[in-house]
C-alpha cells in the first residue's frame, strides 16, 4: 500500500512539473523579445529543470525536460524548432547535471552554464542545417544572453530552493 502511494504521489509531482514546465513555455512565447538576434529567450521553463536538477533525480527531470520539448515544439512550434530545442536542452541538461555534482559550482553558476550550452548546442545545429558557418557571429551576443538569463533563472531557482527547504523543515517539525 505505501509503494503504490509512493509512485502515485512521484507521478503526480511529475506530472504537475510538467504541466508547469509547459506554462511557463507557453508564457515565454507570449512574450515577445526582439534583440536584433534571433533565438534570444528568457527561458522561464528552465526554472523547472534547475529546481528540478537539486530536488529530484536525474531522470525524471530529463524526462520532464523532454516531454516538454516535444510538446510544445508540436503544439507551437515545427520539427526545425524542435531539433534546436532538444539539442539545446540535451546539452545543456547534461553540463548542469555534471556541474551540478562539482564543489564550487552554486546554483546560480550551474544555471549560467546551463544558459549558455544551451545557446552553443542550438546555434551549432543552425550552422549544420543551414550549412552556414556565418551564423556563429550570433555567438557572442548569444552567450551574453545566455549568462544574463542563466543568472536570473539560477537565481530564481536558488529562492524556491530555500523557501521549499524551509517549508519541508516547517513540516518535518510539526
Amino acid at each position: 500500500m505505501r509503494d503504490s502511494r509512493t509512485a502515485s504521489r512521484k507521478i503526480a509531482l511529475c506530472a504537475m512539473l510538467m504541466a508547469l514546465a509547459m506554462i511557463f513555455s507557453y508564457v515565454e512565447v507570449l512574450i515577445p523579445i526582439n534583440l536584433g538576434v534571433p533565438g534570444i529567450k528568457l527561458g522561464i521553463a528552465n526554472l523547472v529543470v534547475v529546481v528540478g536538477l537539486f530536488f529530484f533525480p536525474a531522470g525524471e527531470v530529463l524526462m520532464i525536460s523532454v516531454a516538454r520539448i516535444l510538446l510544445m515544439g508540436y503544439l507551437f512550434g515545427n520539427g526545425m524548432s524542435i531539433l534546436y530545442s532538444l539539442a539545446g536542452g540535451l546539452l545543456s541538461f547534461l553540463v548542469m547535471f555534471l556541474l551540478k555534482h562539482i564543489k564550487g559550482f552554486s546554483i546560480t553558476g550551474v544555471s549560467i552554464a546551463g544558459g549558455v550550452t544551451h545557446n552553443v548546442a542550438q546555434i551549432c545545429v543552425a550552422a549544420l542545417v543551414v550549412q552556414n558557418r556565418k551564423l556563429f557571429y550570433y555567438l557572442p551576443a548569444l552567450l551574453v544572453a545566455g549568462v544574463i538569463t542563466g543568472m536570473l533563472i539560477g537565481i530564481l531557482s536558488d529562492r524556491i530552493l530555500s523557501a521549499v527547504k524551509r517549508e519541508g523543515r516547517k513540516s518535518s517539525s510539526r
